[in-house]
């Protein structure tokens, strides 16, 4: 039998980039029997390509394989402008979110909304399809379908009374794909388009693989745009995940409650923007659970900082709010 040689070691490496092999395993795949050439030949091959840099060895023997990568041509290569993503509207003004005019939104860029559980994640995510339907989003999570992969109830009485937007097309036919999945999401994604994920469930005590989740997604959606939903707890800064959340998202939306019947809607970080967006606050409504009303900008009370008191008394300034109108 012919000794195994560098270039058939360096063929079959190169088929499982990324993956982690051992010599036991190379000389089972090659048919390399104890006392032969090739036996011992194989541990120096693969010392070889370490030096190379095809291969990167373990403390447990085992090595693995470096992923190549070649040199990215950046001049002459074409400029792709901003692409526009309508926000949700007022639904008494008609008039865009303030704040929608000075997001820079990009190719594959992934639009984060974490907040309280009934506090408006899902009325946004509707308005992000409703305001973009012309584009054909995808919709798939928790809130849209039944576990016998039907039109959830909720989700439909949604859609009627969002009757301003045309769900349909002059043929009848959904101008939205709606896919009933719950996990997996960057094997469903599909690409070049809007895709809306509402919510992203993570088991408890495993929150940091939010990370992974959302890189996976962003890189599957190509040109397209993500928006996805997450669950947080009261005044946290960041939904479940805590700064594992903020790794890929290119803007993040925090929702919370306003009073008795509104909802705050805090700007988290925010990528890329014509002026300043990140930290700035906002105060809506939202009726039958989609229909956004009274949306405005608040500051933090100049009397109380925020605080809602003053000393051991609730604020006037701001009736205990913490904000007032800007």
């Amino acid at each position: 039998m012919a000794e195994i040689t560098t270039e058939e070691i360096r063929e079959y490496l190169r088929r499982i980039e990324g993956q982690v092999i051992s010599l036991e395993k190379l000389r089972k795949e090659f048919n390399i029997i104890p006392g032969s050439k090739s036996f011992d030949l194989i541990r120096n091959i693969m010392f070889r390509l370490a030096e190379q840099k095809v291969v990167k060895p373990n403390a447990r023997g085992e090595y693995k394989i470096i992923t190549q990568v070649v040199p990215v041509k950046v001049y002459g290569r074409e400029r792709r402008p901003p692409i526009r993503l309508f926000f949700p509207k007022d639904h008494n003004t008609l008039e865009e979110m303030l704040v929608a005019e000075d997001i820079v939104i990009r190719e594959g860029d992934l639009v984060l909304i974490s907040g309280r559980s009934n506090f408006g994640k899902t009325g946004l995510c509707m308005n992000f399809c409703g305001e973009n339907i012309d584009s054909s989003p995808v919709l798939m999570g928790n809130e849209y379908t039944t576990i016998d992969h039907e039109p959830a109830p909720r989700f439909m009485n949604r859609l009627d009374n969002m009757d301003w937007i045309e769900w349909v097309n002059g043929n009848g036919e959904d101008k939205f794909t709606l896919l009933p999945v719950y996990a997996d999401y960057a094997e469903h994604i599909i690409k070049d388009r809007i895709n809306i994920i509402d919510w992203i469930n993570i088991d408890s005590g495993e929150f940091y693989f939010i990370s992974k989740v959302m890189e996976e997604m962003k890189r599957a959606v190509g040109k397209g745009t993500i928006i996805a939903a997450l669950q947080k707890a009261e005044g946290a800064s960041a939904g479940r995940g805590g700064q594992f959340t903020k790794d890929f998202a290119d803007v993040e939306i925090l929702l919370d409650q306003y009073g008795e019947r509104e909802i705050l809607m805090t700007m988290g970080k925010v990528k890329e923007s014509k002026k300043k967006v990140t930290g700035r606050s906002f105060a809506f409504g939202l009726s039958q659970g989609v229909k956004l009303t009274d949306f405005r900008e608040i500051i933090k009370c100049p009397v109380c900082f925020g605080k809602g008191w003053k000393g051991t008394s609730p604020c006037q300034n701001c009736d205990k709010l913490g904000y007032v109108d800007k």
